[in-house]
């Protein structure tokens, strides 16, 4: 069963270059990203099933942060509700489960960022995915007892010299009643030749049956620490503690070809002109920044909300009444889904979608908008923002990837601010 929107994306590791072998590496660079895949299938439909496994993995992602937030500061933030988990409708698990048994191209498909990284001396080597909608970091272990963990890569502290096992416990849990669970660790991670030490992590014991189909091992949080499930910085905070990195803030270019991720710092080959930052709400443990308005077709159809800057998501998620409010605006949509929130479009003339946080407007290109026709042969499109209660208060957004493909994202932690600018290249999106 897929569980998580992201791209399958292996990453491989940029080399940089040292004069010797013995020299220390640059601190910071980039970890190349090869093409995300969509929501849109090869024949130019819209993928439900997929769609609907990414929007119940979404909310059980953001439920489990708000616990770890509640656990780790004692409240919410105003608004802030936990939901009840959210599970996949029998049919749609049904179809996902023949799809992945039929097609070994269908995992291909799969939304991730993944890229390898090493834990342990000598370094052990994980495919993860970079995700700034979590905090922590996991992988199977060893020991996993589950059947899901047999087609993955997994942890042997006996086989590192520098792993150390810590107090406490690690547990995730979904919408199927299974869970993500294991003990804490604290070992060496190397991304990137970025390396830190004692990071704190979870080589878990029971892996969910979710994660089955899922080419990745784990995943690397690069959010705050108030919504880490193991009370720890995550490791991009630690990479910057220990002066592994030059600048702390990390870069996201997102395109059909030479996407990255770039740590400690920001590739202004990407960009063009200034970065525009907004500061982030450290209340509530995500990339959040306030002041957003959305318009459609220059004509601003709902203002003032806060957005969640979330690389594990693929498409963007509102309110339910703040995106009716868009969709009212965008002629010839309706309510396409209303289980799951989805809207639809004509496909000839689709709306011209753009943000503004009160300084530039960005726009959301019009393939970037559509996740395909509703049916083969269709003139309707589905839209890639969806309604749904995330338990995020009725004034927070969540943008995945459907929006950032469209800008050149800085995450920075030196600013507390999340940084917006225009691509520098036309690409194919």
């Amino acid at each position: 069963m897929l569980v998580k929107s992201a791209l399958v994306a292996f990453v491989t590791l940029a080399t940089l270059a040292t004069a010797t072998p013995m020299q220390p590496r640059q601190a910071g660079g980039p970890i190349s990203l090869p093409k995300r895949s969509t929501f849109t299938k090869s024949d130019g439909t819209f993928d439900y099933d997929k769609a609907v496994a990414q929007t119940v993995a979404t909310k059980n992602k953001h439920r489990q942060n708000l616990i770890n937030l509640q656990n780790n500061t004692g409240s919410l933030p105003q608004g802030f509700e936990i939901k009840a988990l959210a599970s996949l409708p029998s049919s749609v698990e049904a179809n996902l489960k023949r799809r992945q048994s039929e097609a070994l191209s269908d995992e291909e498909d799969d939304e991730e960022w993944a890229g390898t990284i090493s834990i342990g001396s000598p370094g052990q080597s994980f495919l993860v995915d970079f995700d700034t909608g979590s905090s922590d970091l996991w992988v199977p272990s060893l020991s996993c007892t589950s059947s899901t963990c047999s087609a993955k890569s997994t942890y042997d502290s006996s086989a590192s010299s520098t792993s150390s096992k810590e107090s406490g416990s690690f547990s995730i849990e979904y919408g199927d009643g299974s869970t993500v669970s294991g003990p804490v660790y604290e070992d060496t991670v190397t991304v990137a030749g970025i390396q830190v030490s004692k990071q704190k992590f979870s080589p878990v014991t029971t892996l969910s049956s979710s994660f089955a189909s899922d080419p990745a091992d784990g995943i690397l949080g690069l959010a705050f620490p108030a919504i880490s499930n193991l009370d720890a910085d995550p490791f991009f905070v630690n990479a910057n503690s220990q002066n592994a990195v030059d600048s702390n803030e990390f870069g996201f270019y997102l395109a059909s070809s030479g996407s990255e991720l770039y740590l400690g710092g920001a590739n202004s080959d990407l960009y063009s002109g200034s970065i525009e930052y907004h500061d982030v709400d450290t209340s509530t443990g995500f990339w959040q920044i306030s002041g957003a308005s959305i318009a459609s077709d220059g004509t601003t159809a709902v203002s003032e909300f806060a957005t969640i800057i979330d690389s594990g998501t693929t498409i963007m998620y509102g309110p339910p009444s703040a995106v009716k409010e868009f969709y009212a605006q965008v002629s010839g949509s309706k309510l396409y889904d209303s289980a799951n929130g989805f809207y639809s479009f004509p496909c000839e003339s689709a709306p011209e979608v753009s943000f503004s946080w009160g300084g530039d407007s960005f726009t959301v290109s019009a393939d970037n908008f559509n996740l395909g026709t509703t049916s083969s042969g269709a003139s309707t499109c589905v839209g890639a923002l969806a309604a749904e209660d995330l338990g995020l208060g009725d004034n927070t957004w969540l943008l995945g990837d459907s929006w950032m493909k469209n800008v050149y994202t800085v995450f920075s932690f030196s600013k507390t601010a999340v940084g917006f600018a225009n691509l520098a290249l036309e690409s194919n999106f």
